[in-house]
């Protein structure tokens, strides 16, 4: 969810058992990155506080950097998404191994702060298998290429697939 007031009053309401802050803009069809915590830390902490007051486990969605990490930490949220979508999309394997390794430092790093560490973004049957190894991780959240696959083999099968795919690589991890 966005941190406009409109959509924080709108779960503030609800209070659902877990939100994922993003840095969403109307425009946009999808989040195209991390949530800048540092850059508008005050309001992501008020609504991280607010979301919290009602019950609500607050994650938020950064780019694997650990100022970010930092910044979630101050802001009270107890749950942090990595967002994998620059190793999602990589051009080339030495620019995909470079990603993985900066998400796997950052699992780490999160984790060792006492983070509940999430990732998700552009994840695929093709390059999950990596991502799903870092035993840090404890949900990726894949949206997209499930639907898409479903298209093909129907929702159970394409989340079947999914699913083993993680099985596969944290057996292999």
């Amino acid at each position: 969810m966005a941190v406009s007031e409109d959509v924080v009053a709108l779960a503030c309401g609800v209070a659902p058992a877990d939100a994922c802050i993003v840095p969403e803009q109307r425009e946009e069809l999808t989040t195209e990155g991390g949530l800048s915590v540092t850059g508008g830390f005050d309001r992501v902490a008020e609504v991280t506080r607010r979301l919290g007051q009602v019950g609500t486990r607050v994650s938020l969605f950064i780019d694997p950097d650990r100022a970010e990490i930092d910044a979630t930490i101050e802001a009270g949220a107890p749950v942090v998404e990595l967002h994998t979508g620059t190793y999602a999309d990589a051009a080339d394997e030495t620019i995909a191994r470079t990603e993985l390794a900066r998400i796997a430092e950052a699992a780490g790093y999160a984790h060792e702060r006492g983070l509940v560490v999430n990732a998700g973004h552009g994840l695929t049957l093709e390059n999950v298998a990596d991502i799903a190894r870092l035993t840090e991780i404890v949900e990726l959240n894949i949206g997209h290429s499930i639907v898409a696959r479903a298209l093909f083999v129907g929702m159970e099968e394409a989340a079947r697939e999914m699913l083993q795919a993680c099985r596969d690589a944290r057996a292999n991890a």
